[in-house]
């Protein structure tokens, strides 16, 4: 798929400029495809065949892309890895992927073969593997997702409606490399950016200033990325200063959206805004919150299932229970991962009876909406009853003097465990005592799930993947020596 997209692109537009580097220098699609090609003799000469592993150990530069694409040209399949890894994490990926060849320079012009003739055509085939996205690294054994020509084709059709007709050919904008590639959300969606003929702008370094500059200077129409790059752009002391108005719509994924964050983008963008929740092992494609929806839909919860997604909610006996329950949010679609790579215990685990289980705690409202209640392992119980952080952040989050929170659990002698509620204060807010949040959220939750405790920070601390890092905030408190007296549930 991914090669004769390409291939597709460069022979409609070829003089279209599909990537803008950091330094300014820009890649047509002739281009692209010219010097992929280069690129997937020189992997050929070293042996690199159909169904081997290429483990692209680079930054989000277009190098990344022309090996991605090179790869995929001879039926290798690709295997990204994040370059905020450390040296360990690195290592126990690459000994899960076990590759034939390690791409791990900055300039893979030493890949590239001049001449050789033509390549290999490879047969048309949906069942081959085209790539691997992992999981994780931070913590435990790493899994990579597995995506084939099948799946990412499902995922086109998801994200992109009327994929197959040929008016989408070239019917894109520009737009910005939110995430890095080894990231699910290019890994997978490469192909339909492609086909639209998106012209993607690249940042050596995320920052504020940057994006803001280069949403303005070339006119995007619309915004993506993970909350917390958003509440960067939005907490950005020259924000009023572009001129943003070419923004129409706002897509944010891969890690919850706050109320009040929802709220103020909307308002300062002027554009609409749409949750998307997910998963890597979901191919990037879930559930998502309409563009026109009311506050109740848009602030609190995920929205409805995308494409040809099916959602249930499982019980502990792994059936499905009835609406307004809380159980572990599952998925079935044609766009999530065959499997895990090398990982067939994993797999098992993962995906039972056709369905995908995320290990998120959920439940869908009256109104079949998706609400989300975090993480099964993020559960923790306060005197015999369970708390969800991700329904108190929820409500906590949209305090005016909140800009970012998270709720983690507190070893405490009597309770068992308590929450901690860990802000980041909104510019020239005044900070809100305990018992302000407390008030402020006893309308919408029980008296057992309010904070019994607030610590503030200058800012949350994130994984590799841009995701709040919650074990390290509930180590942090894990080791605090002392604890508040419990308040009694109500």
């Amino acid at each position: 798929m991914l090669p004769e997209i390409v291939r597709g692109a460069a022979a409609r537009f070829p003089d279209r400029v599909a990537f803008v580097s950091a330094d300014g220098s820009t890649t047509t699609y002739a281009q692209l495809d010219h010097r992929s090609d280069r690129v997937a003799r020189g992997l050929a000469r070293r042996g690199v065949a159909e169904g081997d592993v290429v483990a692209l150990v680079l930054p989000s530069t277009v190098d990344y892309v022309f090996a991605y694409v090179a790869a995929s040209k001879v039926g290798a399949i690709t295997a990204g890895v994040n370059p905020r890894y450390t040296e360990t994490e690195r290592s126990a990926v690459l000994e899960v992927a076990q590759p034939r060849i390690v791409v791990d320079r900055d300039d893979v012009a030493y890949l590239e073969e001049p001449s050789g003739g033509a390549l290999r055509e490879l047969a048309p085939e949906a069942d081959r593997v085209v790539a691997i996205v992992f999981t994780s690294g931070t913590t435990g054994t790493p899994k990579g997702a597995v995506f084939g020509s099948r799946e990412l084709l499902a995922i086109a059709r998801a994200d992109v409606p009327g994929f197959d007709d040929e008016a989408t050919w070239g019917r894109g904008g520009p737009m910005m490399a939110a995430t890095a590639f080894a990231h699910v959300g290019s890994m997978t969606k490469l192909p339909w950016y492609l086909k639209l003929g998106t012209t993607t702008y690249l940042l050596d370094r995320w920052r504020a200033p940057d994006v803001l500059d280069l949403i303005s200077r070339h006119r995007m129409p619309s915004v993506g990325g993970v909350a917390p790059q958003l509440a960067l752009l939005l907490r950005e002391p020259t924000f009023d200063d572009f001129d943003l108005s070419s923004v129409k719509t706002i897509v944010m994924g891969g890690a919850f959206s706050p109320p009040a964050l929802v709220e103020e983008a909307r308002r300062r963008f002027d554009a609409q805004y749409s949750i998307r929740y997910s998963s890597t092992e979901s191919g990037g494609v879930g559930t998502g919150t309409a563009f026109d929806a009311d506050d109740e839909e848009a602030l609190f919860t995920v929205g409805r299932p995308r494409g040809d997604v099916a959602v249930e909610i499982h019980g502990e006996d792994d059936r499905p229970l009835p609406d307004g329950n809380i159980g572990e949010v599952c998925l079935s679609s044609s766009s999530m991962m065959r499997g895990y790579w090398r990982d067939s215990t994993s797999t098992a685990q993962t995906l039972r009876g056709g369905w995908l289980h995320t290990g998120d705690l959920g439940w869908i409202d009256e109104r079949g909406l998706l609400r989300l209640g975090g993480r099964a392992k993020e559960m923790f119980v306060r005197g015999g009853y369970n708390v969800y952080p991700l329904e108190v952040e929820a409500v906590l989050a949209a305090h005016p003097a909140i800009a970012d929170v998270a709720v983690v659990p507190r070893p405490d002698a009597v309770m068992g465990e308590i929450g901690v509620a860990v802000v980041v204060m909104a510019a020239g807010a005044r900070p809100p005592t305990l018992d302000d949040l407390r008030a402020f959220a006893s309308t919408r939750l029980a008296g057992y799930k309010l904070p019994e405790a607030i610590r503030p920070v200058a800012e949350l601390p994130l994984t590799a993947m841009q995701k709040v890092d919650r074990r390290a905030l509930a180590e942090q408190e894990a080791a605090a020596e002392t604890s508040p007296a419990p308040r009694a549930a109500e």
